[in-house]
């Protein structure tokens, strides 16, 4: 099999200004301002407040139930251990990055949380 050695290859068209070219055209592709993200999410914070509040109930009644001061099943506990689990880490999550957010810490913005 041959390799074709001797392909005569153009340089493309320098554009080093992408913003505004030699034309004076506009590229909005080169908008984006960090500050404009930053709208609070409060649906998506209330949501996530809920997850929390919702999961901690969920957990100290699973607690409650394997000490034997609620009555109940283990198959029960082990059930609402699950559901407890499975809405707290999210919950705890946004909320964490929302708190974070608002504290002004670096590297945390309302932009992670995202809106519904």
């Amino acid at each position: 099999m041959t390799s074709r050695r001797n392909i005569n290859y153009t340089r493309l068209a320098n554009e080093d200004n992408d913003y505004i070219g030699n034309e004076g055209r506009y590229d909005p592709r080169f908008d984006y301002s960090p500050a404009s993200m930053d709208e609070i999410p409060w649906k998506s914070i209330g949501l996530a407040l809920f997850l929390l509040v919702l999961g901690c109930g969920l957990l100290i009644l699973s607690f409650l139930v394997f000490t034997g001061h609620m009555g109940g099943d283990r198959s029960q506990a082990y059930g609402l251990l699950g559901l407890g689990v499975l809405s707290f880490l999210p919950g705890f999550y946004e909320t964490r990055i929302a708190y974070y957010s608002w504290r002004g810490a670096q590297g945390y913005r309302y932009a992670a949380i995202p809106g519904y």
